[in-house]
């Protein structure tokens, strides 16, 4: 089956130039996802998801965050997380009006995922459900009150100063995954700043609190074997979501990437079926 694929640009928050594209089946699509890629990487690395459902009659749409990929701003930095959040609606309203009549889902993996749920909460209409994978939502343990008060300072006084790195090899089991990942030049592998980290940290919370106001139908994937995001997150997240439709895949041993661990087929094959049922 053949697919189209299309892309550009849209202003976003301060009339920034955001990235889209999307790639669409023959025909009218029987459903449309739209991924919330995660943190420094972007819209271009859910290749596994468009093969998987665009040959089946979905369309897929994604976009570079601000400061990702081909999106303009500095990397890995935002003024407010509610930038993040803006340029989603500006996106996912463009979708709606493209789609129209079609079931539209949310596909938010790690940063993505916190993005996608604190859309929920102030945005759910136009939406059938959301799927988020290795959703940052839980502040980490092993944070100290004294790091977050310095954390706190940077951004007031140095947003920019460059603060944390990733543990790329958590990205995937599959060493082929990690080594696309640090050649892939749209990925960005530096330190994040001190403001990012704590509008992060900060949203974490936020959701946390609000978590209840999600009533849409939710399916929430983790890596039980997760290096980069703890797993209990999901499981306090789902526990705390509102939806009455809501269900948690939990895969033993898998990594934080669950669309790109070896056992992807079967994760793909489990998201397919969840939406078959709310399409």
């Amino acid at each position: 089956m053949q697919m189209k694929h299309e892309d550009g640009f849209f202003r976003g928050p301060d009339d920034t130039r955001i990235y889209y594209q999307s790639w669409m089946p023959e025909g009218q699509p029987r459903a449309a996802l739209l991924i919330v890629h995660g943190l420094a990487e972007h819209s271009g690395r859910y290749a596994n998801i468009v093969e998987h459902y665009v040959p089946g009659g979905v369309a897929v749409y994604g976009f570079d965050h601000i400061g990702h990929g081909k999106s303009d701003g500095v990397r890995a930095y935002i003024k407010r997380f509610d930038d993040f959040i803006d340029t989603l609606k500006i996106y996912s309203d463009m979708v709606f009006d493209w789609q129209q009549d079609t079931p539209c889902f949310l596909v938010g993996h790690s940063l993505g995922g916190l993005i996608a749920l604190a859309y929920l909460i102030h945005h759910p209409g136009g939406l059938s459900g959301a799927v988020v994978s290795g959703p940052s939502v839980k502040v980490p343990d092993n944070i100290s009150p004294v790091t977050i008060f310095s954390g706190n300072v940077l951004s007031f006084l140095m947003p920019k100063f460059r603060l944390i790195g990733l543990e790329v090899d958590g990205v995937s089991r599959d060493p082929g995954v990690v080594q696309a990942y640090v050649s892939d030049l749209l990925v960005y592998t530096g330190k994040i700043t001190a403001r990012l980290a704590v509008e992060t940290l900060k949203t974490m919370r936020r959701v946390t609190a609000e978590a209840g106001r999600i009533t849409l139908p939710i399916m929430i994937l983790q890596g039980g074997a997760d290096r980069l995001v703890d797993p209990a997150g999901a499981r306090m997240l789902y526990e705390k979501v509102g939806a009455s439709d809501k269900t948690i895949k939990i895969y033993d041993g898998l990594y934080h990437e669950v669309f790109n661990e070896p056992e992807r087929d079967q994760v793909l094959a489990d998201v397919g079926a969840w939406i078959e049922a709310h399409v």
